[in-house]
């Protein structure tokens, strides 16, 4: 039994079969729409999420599976003082893989260690969220038709934004990849993941405090909001809230053919008059995870399609 607790429990090979497994559902759902009958998927969300968890429950409709679903500690027996442990013990009871974002960090290792079915992370405080990561690499892969050779701007909340980890963590392992760290000092990223990752991998990188200045040389810009639920100072996130708002202006020296991506929702740091940019490719990333999810739900549950 397999679970999904970090993008690196995947290997290279395997991101790589379920993008090819992505690319057979693009092209031909209706294959697709009955292979998980009688499956059910849980999504155990313990923090508020509008697009990962209807995603989550979007792939498992459309693979023909059913969904049980918990939004809220306060809608579950969490609010009793239930362990996750014995959460994990009771829904492996009714349900054949679960989807789990909780705000403690490792909450859903500690799941999967306890269930007797799948667990899927969905998000785990700043820690990890390797499903956003494989809508990222799916996107980057259809835009640039390779993962390899790319320099990758990554801007904004880099010290608690889970989504920048998990990226750093899968790119890192591809061959020609550099990247270049923007955000204000205060939300750098973190020493642990440059050391642990950056540095290991022998990855190059720069960092800077200045958007513009990085933009000529950038392949793939990911930009992130400033997390105010990260924050213990609301003083400190209203200060930082605003570093990096992108406009038109600010991608008049950016390469025509770069790529915007952003893991959503938004604030307000990419202007809504760059939705119409052909380079913008946010709502793409939205598609491209639910394929992703069919993709990883299939492997997950050793369902031959």
């Amino acid at each position: 039994m397999r679970n999904l607790i970090s993008i690196t429990d995947l290997s290279v090979q395997e991101i790589e079969e379920l993008i090819r497994t992505a690319y057979r559902i693009i092209e031909d759902p209706a294959h697709f729409a009955h292979v998980c009958d009688g499956k059910k998927l849980a999504t155990l969300f313990f923090e508020p999420s509008t697009r990962t968890r209807l995603s989550f429950e979007a792939a498992m409709y459309e693979l023909g599976g059913h969904v049980l679903s918990v939004a809220g500690a306060g809608s579950s027996s969490a609010s009793k003082g239930e362990s996750v442990a014995d959460t994990a013990k009771v829904v492996s009871c009714y349900a054949d893989i679960i989807a789990m974002r909780h705000p403690k960090e490792g909450a859903p290792q500690v799941a999967a260690i306890n269930a007797s079915i799948p667990v899927i992370n969905a998000g785990d405080g700043g820690h990890n969220h390797p499903t956003q990561t494989l809508a990222d690499l799916l996107t980057i892969h259809r835009e640039k038709g390779r993962l390899q050779d790319l320099t990758i701007g990554l801007c904004g909340d880099l010290k608690f934004g889970r989504t920048v980890h998990s990226l750093i963590q899968a790119m890192s392992r591809y061959t020609g990849v550099r990247f270049v760290l923007i955000s204000p000092e205060e939300l750098m990223l973190p020493s642990y993941v440059k050391h642990d990752v950056l540095e290991k991998y022998h990855v190059p990188y720069e960092e800077t405090t200045d958007l513009e200045s990085a933009m000529p040389s950038l392949d793939v810009l990911y930009m992130t909001r400033v997390q105010r639920e990260r924050f213990f100072n609301e003083e400190d996130y209203l200060r930082l809230k605003d570093s990096y708002i992108l406009t038109p202006q600010k991608l008049k020296n950016a390469k025509p053919d770069m790529n915007i991506l952003h893991p959503l929702p938004r604030v307000n740091e990419i202007s809504v008059a760059i939705d119409d940019d052909p380079r913008a490719c946010y709502f793409k990333q939205v598609l491209n995870g639910k394929y992703m999810r069919m993709a990883l739900i299939l492997k997950l549950l050793e369902v031959e399609a």
